[in-house]
């Protein structure tokens, strides 16, 4: 993995109550989902790397499993450790490509928005050595979704982005949500996974200027943007919000759930 993404996944380190506080939770159907198609039972012991401030952890937690937690950022795992006392989860601080557990030891290892952020040459292998035999590994992110009707602003502030140095890249807008791609052929390629389950998921929240400046303060993109850059689009995005006869923007989120079978 190059130095660049090792140095932007520790971004999110700067940003731990903003992000607790800013990021959305992710929709309870994802998680009956995930449970109905992993096969799991409560008690079964779960594995979550990147736990980040406890988002995906709670909702399973309170299904009724246990759950061991990797977290890369100590300050993220401060935070959920003070918001998940009492509940039977263990944190460890570490990178998972460089964390250590016995083998065969979760029925299932999940990542929400974390699976990205790890090494392709790794993530597999130790995923499959870290799951019991008929386990299951489980990924997902929450993302930005742009249906048929999305908000207007985020065309809008393109030529904000692009006057600042950060164009988007790729085609604007971005495919819809039931045409975004999926790692199910990835997941196939290689060779330790078997029966993939994709699931598709879409809401939306609306922002006044603040919260959505806040959250655009959990993406890595805008903690690493140079500071000038960084406030002449925040201007830019308070005027522009300012100025509509609601004074806020509708963001849509979507996720894919992947829930993928041990091969043994």
């Amino acid at each position: 993995m190059s130095d660049s993404r090792v140095a932007l996944r520790g971004t999110f380190e700067t940003a731990a109550e903003t992000y607790d506080a800013a990021r959305p939770s992710y929709p309870a159907e994802l998680f009956d989902d995930l449970v109905e198609i992993a096969g799991l039972k409560r008690g079964d012991q779960l594995l979550e790397i990147g736990c980040g401030t406890g988002k995906a952890t709670r909702p399973l937690l309170e299904r009724g499993f246990s759950i061991v937690c990797v977290e890369l950022g100590e300050q993220l795992a401060a935070t959920a450790r003070s918001k998940l006392g009492g509940l039977p989860v263990r944190i460890s601080v570490a990178p998972f490509e460089g964390w250590h557990e016995e083998p065969e030891s979760f029925e299932l290892i999940y990542a929400a928005t974390s699976w990205h952020w790890l090494d392709p040459a790794i993530r597999y292998r130790k995923a499959h050595a870290l799951l019991r035999p008929d386990g299951h590994l489980a990924f997902w992110s929450a993302s930005h979704a742009f249906p048929a009707g999305f908000d207007s602003f985020f065309t809008e502030i393109q030529e904000v982005y692009d006057a600042i140095g950060e164009r988007f890249d790729g085609e604007w807008p971005p495919p819809a949500p039931d045409q975004a791609p999926d790692a199910r052929a990835e997941i196939e390629a290689s060779g330790l996974f078997d029966h993939v389950t994709v699931r598709r998921y879409l809401w939306e929240r609306n922002y006044s200027a603040e919260e959505y400046i806040a959250l655009l303060n959990t993406f890595s993109g805008h903690l690493s943007m140079d500071e000038p850059k960084r406030n002449r689009l925040y201007r830019e995005i308070r005027r522009r919000i300012s100025r509509r006869d609601v004074q806020q923007v509708r963001r849509h989120w979507q996720a894919i759930l992947h829930v993928a079978h041990r091969r043994t």
